[in-house]
């Protein structure tokens, strides 16, 4: 561990967690930039080093700057964010289920969202319904889920019927709406990063310049949650104020990582995962499950993209595949330390 000091300002810096996020960082820029250089037109990478740098053609440049850079690039953002906001949800919880997936929150963003969507809304409202709608599911989770205290447990449960209904709430919004409308909400639902554009990006890049600073700041508030309420207040009055702040940093990059690729599921319950296998349990790993969640979100991108062709997959759909098993191995696993206590 190095410790950084500078006037009154000092932060602590884990060598092996700096390791693995740097190390599953370049991973993901790489997977992401030799995934511009394929698909329908493929060429090579000094061809897009050349169409980044501008010296390509008219051809190249729109192909690579215009429609596969952006999407590669949404990929490492939205996997970013999703892994961050699994890390401390699962974190602050102590329960390895919780994920904004699994709880309720992607579910009220993908509500919000789909509501702006068959209103004709612009990508900004959809941003808006998205946050609203996760801001006001998480809301609702934590106020059924807090009884005497913070079970993750109880929120786990809690957040599986927020998640059924808010789910129902879209079905019956898709069932009502226009065909095309409908069509178009539909392929968003699943989680799907075709078409994306630059300034589709901007909410979700803001977002994680804003928030992620301020999870790796509170980070140290969240091994003492994982002691406990009672024991994490005697240790720090300020507790109950970190967890609030750390929570809404979560549901923000959540709302924004669905608004800019939909709902795309299990990467905030899986890359948390991970790292805290390669890390141990006493390292936050925020940085590393922002690193391992954008890999997981631009190689099962780029799978989806490429494997199948001429057809293209959502990249929700392999997630779902991948991230499936997970959760039932995480459910198994749960239930066999219940039962030895």
């Amino acid at each position: 561990m190095i410790v950084l000091r500078r006037g009154g300002f000092s932060a602590r810096v884990r060598v092996r967690g700096a390791a693995v996020g740097l190390l599953a960082g370049v991973v993901a820029a790489a997977v992401a930039l030799g995934g511009v250089a394929v698909g329908q037109y493929p060429m090579s990478l000094a061809t897009v080093l050349g169409a980044l740098a501008g010296h390509g053609t008219v051809v190249t440049y729109d192909i690579v700057v215009l429609d596969r850079l952006p999407r590669a690039v949404a990929g490492l953002l939205v996997g970013a964010a999703f892994g961050v906001a699994g890390a401390v949800l699962q974190r602050t919880a102590r329960n390895p289920l919780v994920s904004p997936d699994v709880i309720g929150i992607n579910a009220g963003a993908s509500a919000g969202a789909v509501l702006v969507i068959l209103g004709g809304g612009s990508a900004l409202g959809v941003t808006g319904g998205a946050l609203l709608g996760a801001a006001s599911a998480a809301v609702a989770v934590y106020a059924l889920a807090h009884r005497r205290g913070f079970s993750g447990h109880r929120l786990v449960l809690v957040g599986l019927g927020i998640a059924a209904m808010l789910g129902a709430a879209a079905t019956f919004m898709l069932g009502r709406a226009d065909v095309n409308a409908a069509y178009r909400a539909a392929v968003w639902l699943v989680g799907s990063l075709s078409g994306r554009g630059w300034t589709d990006l901007v909410p979700v890049a803001v977002a994680l310049g804003l928030l992620l600073p301020v999870a790796l700041v509170l980070s140290r508030h969240l091994a003492l949650l994982e002691l406990g309420d009672d024991l994490a207040r005697a240790l720090s009055p300020r507790i109950a104020r970190a967890r609030a702040t750390l929570l809404a940093c979560a549901v923000g990059l959540s709302a924004f990582a669905t608004a800019a690729g939909g709902p795309i599921g299990f990467v905030a319950l899986v890359a948390p995962q991970i790292v805290r296998r390669l890390l141990g349990g006493r390292s936050p790993g925020l940085l590393g499950s922002a690193a391992v969640g954008a890999l997981t979100v631009v190689a099962t991108d780029l799978v989806a993209r490429t494997a199948f062709t001429p057809r293209e997959l959502p990249v929700g759909v392999l997630t779902a595949l991948v991230g499936a098993p997970v959760l039932i191995a995480l459910l198994v696993r749960a239930h066999r330390v219940g039962l030895s206590g």
